[in-house]
Order: C-alpha cells, then structure tokens, then sequence
C-alpha cells in the first residue's frame, strides 16, 4: 500500500521530459560522498567489532537532480551503508521524490514533495546521510537514534512545506503523510518483542510535522517537531506474541543561537510510548521517554572547529535509574539509560575533504543497538574514539 507515490511521481517525471524536451538534461546535476570510519571503544560494540577496533562504519551515496520546468524538480538518491550487525552491507533508496512549487513570491513559497521523502524530525535529521552536514561524526543518540535510523529517516507519501518572510523572521512549515520506512528491520523487532521471532512488523499510515521560526539575521532558529507512528505486529508460525501494536509519539523542541564563530545548539525530546495487544508475555504498558543535549562550537579558524556536548537518554523519565525494570525484569538498569560527554575536532582540508575526531565518554548503554550487544556483555561505563575522512563531489 505504501508504495503507491512510486506511479505519480514516474508520471511526473515522464510527462515532464516529454513536455521540456531537452531540459531536464540541461538542469540536470549530480553529487556524491563517501566517508569511512574506525571506531575503537573499551567495552560494548558500536559499529561493528569495535572493542577491537572496527572499519564497519561505512557510507557511500550518488544523488541526481533537474528541474524540467520551472515548478518542478525531480531528485533522487542511492545510498549505500554499513554499520555494523544494524546495517551490514545495506544498498536503498534513501529518497526519491517530485518537488512540485504552487506557489512562490517575494516573500515565501509553497509547494508539496510526492514520493520517498526525509522526515522533517528536528534540526539534522533531512541531512544526516551527508557527514560534512552533520555537526559530529555521530548525531546525538538521544534523538537522532542510529540504532532505528531507517525508521526516522524518511517515510513513502507526501510533504507539504510552506516558507513565509515576514519583518520580524522567517516561519517555515513542513507536514508529512505517509508510511514510515524501517519498521521490518530486525533491530526495531529486537527492541520491542526482544528478538527476530516469525512475523514481523508492518508499516501504516503516519504523519509528522515540524514548525521553525529563524530571526531576521538568522542568528536565531527554534523549531519544535510532533509526530504519530503505528507500526502492528504481524505473527507468524511459532511465535509467542498475538498481533499487537506499537505507537510512538515523539515530540522535540529545538533552538540554535549561531554568530560567524560560534554555534549553540540544543534540543529536548518527550518519546511517549505504547505497547498494547501482544498478549500475556509482553503486558500492555506505556513509558514516557525523555532525551536532550547541548552542545557547542566553535571555530578557530575557517577550516578547523572544535565541538564539545553533553547528551542525555531516559527510556522512561519516571524510572531514571533503571532500578524499577531492573527488579521487574532481571534486565541491567543501565539498558535504561546513557549520559554521553563528547569533544571533537574538524578539519575541512578542502571543500571536498574532511577529517574529524572525536571522544565519547558514556554512563549507560541505553541507546547502543540490541544487535550488536546483548545485556550480559554491556558494561555501564564505556570510552569511544572515532576518526572520519570524508569526500564529496
């Protein structure tokens, strides 16, 4: 059902090239990147084997873009990605839409994406395929999760977006209707049912959307985003669980002060969750996430910048400590949550190429993928180094 944007935006591009001519490939453009990464932490797996240190952090992308005529632009991108157990060798279409602009002026315009299409989830999250976009070599797990990544990314539908320029700022409005990708992945099966059992999980309808005001200068930016998914459980075969159903509701506001050198951002997350259906060995039950960072940096000359934060995850803000599952569950406390203090270095040695470092030192391992760690072999405190070289073109 889902993939029913792939027929109209096919048409579009079809009758665009045929009503144009020769246009679509005078306007025609394309662009990649590659970034390989090594990561090194002293216990628990990110990324692959990385306690011995690991090169399984890997992304590759070609994208193409046109604009046949003047309101319509036709984009498209391959990505190819490995990050450990999460992702393998993982090659996907990570977004393929029509941009079609009903109206634009002076002051704003206006206009509607069909097709495979980046959420609208916070500040970075449309941009995070890209590593000279990002802020860090890894985003803040709190929010931007790499475990579900696939989830959050982008969704199969449609997308309205407005943008209005006004004396006192610029409004800025994006609401998306569709069907999230990433639920039949295995890590979102291990995190709610606890392993791949026969069955899995099916996508339905959802929608999000993402409201951002920026000050005249663009010194300011505040954004708050809000959204819905219910992915259902479908068994199969010897399965303990009964067809249930998972809803999330997250909700995130976001604020960034940014002058020629420097840049503050944070941004605060309520996750409110609800299992319900899957019967007698997975009870019903709701659980209030809460996540935030704030992070800075700072740029000490145009090509070099240096980046400190402070990250925080709960996965159920009334037990922070983990103590109450722990006695529940026999599972450890620190699944429950993480606080991860991190610096970085960049180093843009041209335009098409970047080096980054960076430390982590975290308390909890409650955002670290449940494919790659099992809760006997997690250990509560952890160090992560990572290096990055980027290229793009």
């Amino acid at each position: 059902m889902q993939r029913i944007w792939i027929a109209p935006v096919f048409l579009l591009w079809i009758t665009a090239v045929h009503a144009e001519g020769p246009a679509w490939i005078n306007t025609a453009q394309v662009h990649g990147f590659l970034s390989q990464g090594f990561v090194l932490t002293s216990a628990n797996r990110f990324f692959g084997a990385s306690h011995h240190g690991s090169l399984a952090f890997t992304e590759a992308g070609v994208n193409v873009s046109t604009r046949p005529y003047g309101p319509l632009l036709l984009s498209a991108q391959g990505l190819f990605r490995r990050s450990g157990e999460v992702s393998p060798k993982e090659f996907r279409l990570d977004y393929a839409l029509a941009d079609c602009a009903f109206w634009s002026g002076a002051q704003g315009r206006a206009g509607l994406l069909l097709g495979r299409v980046k959420n609208p989830l916070g500040l970075y999250n449309e941009t995070r395929d890209v590593a000279f976009t990002r802020p860090t070599i890894f985003l803040p797990q709190s929010i931007y999760f790499d475990r579900t990544r696939n989830l959050g990314l982008s969704s199969d539908g449609g997308q309205f977006y407005g943008e209005y320029s006004t004396p006192w700022g610029e409004w800025s409005l994006r609401f998306a209707l569709g069907w999230p990708n990433g639920v039949q992945d295995k890590e979102f099966e291990r995190l709610v049912v606890g392993r791949n059992w026969p069955g899995r999980f099916k996508t339905r309808l959802s929608y999000l959307g993402r409201l951002t005001y920026e000050s005249p200068q663009r010194a300011w930016r505040f954004a708050i985003t809000g959204g819905k998914v219910r992915p259902r459980y479908d068994p199969k075969g010897a399965n303990p669980f009964q067809a249930g159903e998972t809803t999330l509701v997250p909700v995130i506001f976001s604020l960034q002060y940014e002058t020629e050198k420097f840049t503050l951002t944070g941004e605060y997350a309520l996750r409110f969750l609800r299992l319900s259906g899957f019967g007698r060995f997975l009870p019903d039950r709701s659980d209030t996430g809460e996540s935030y960072y704030l992070q800075a940096a700072y740029r000490i000359l145009p090509r070099l910048e240096l980046v400190g934060r402070y990250d925080v995850f709960f996965a159920d803000r009334d037990d922070t400590s983990g103590r109450k599952f722990a006695a529940l569950t026999g599972r450890p406390r620190h699944t429950r949550f993480a606080r991860d203090f991190t610096v970085g270095v960049r180093w843009d040695l041209s335009s098409s190429w970047m080096l980054r470092a960076e430390y982590h030192r975290v308390d909890g391992t409650g955002w670290l993928p449940v494919s790659d760690n099992s809760d006997r072999d997690r250990q509560k405190n952890w160090h992560l180094f990572s290096l990055l070289v980027s290229f793009r073109f």
